[in-house]
């Protein structure tokens, strides 16, 4: 998986968790497992913050610290300004993404939107979204009038991704889609 899905057109790569030292770096939640790519020198980012229209963020530098990314800005060269960062969304449009190498990996946003069905070919509903949590991946599937079910993303419970056919296969453990029946 590469990133965190926010649409269709875009993926989220991190979030500025607080400013660090005097400076204007920045520590950041990474939510992509290519952080030297999406954080390079000179990588422009979109920042997105509630309240505030989208900017651009260029890179100056990134280095690791403490299981976070610390990242220099362009825009934020102090403190004070990295401060008022705190909780902007980094974004990269999905077009800027080259396919995976491996026929085997895919982008996360590729699962949005795809059929989900159990072995036997029973629809169960579609991929909304992949949720990332702190026990691990889930996918948010939607299920036609029944509450969404939240599917533990692991090759045991789903075996098959297969993008060219707009499916996942879902061989869920007993009681595992019924737990949540209306």
């Amino acid at each position: 998986m590469s990133s965190t899905p926010t649409g269709n057109t875009e993926l989220l790569v991190g979030v500025v968790a607080r400013a660090h030292g005097l400076r204007g770096e920045l520590a950041i939640d990474v939510r992509t497992d290519s952080p030297e790519v999406r954080f390079a020198t000179g990588s422009v980012l979109r920042a997105r913050r509630r309240g505030a229209p989208d900017t651009t963020l260029t890179v100056e530098s990134s280095r690791p610290h403490s299981g976070r990314l610390l990242v220099r800005f362009a825009e934020a060269p102090d403190r004070t300004a990295a401060e008022a960062l705190r909780g902007t969304q980094l974004l990269v449009p999905t077009a800027e993404l080259a396919p995976p190498e491996d026929p085997e990996e895919f982008h996360v946003h590729q699962l949005e939107g795809l059929r989900a069905e159990l072995t036997d070919g029973t629809v169960i509903g579609t991929v909304r979204e992949v949720v990332l949590g702190p026990g691990g991946d889930l996918l948010a599937v939607v299920r036609e009038g029944r509450p969404d079910a939240l599917v533990p993303f692991v090759a045991e419970i789903v075996p098959t991704i297969d993008l060219e056919g707009g499916r996942v296969v879902v061989d869920p453990p007993e009681g595992l889609l019924d737990l949540d029946t209306p």
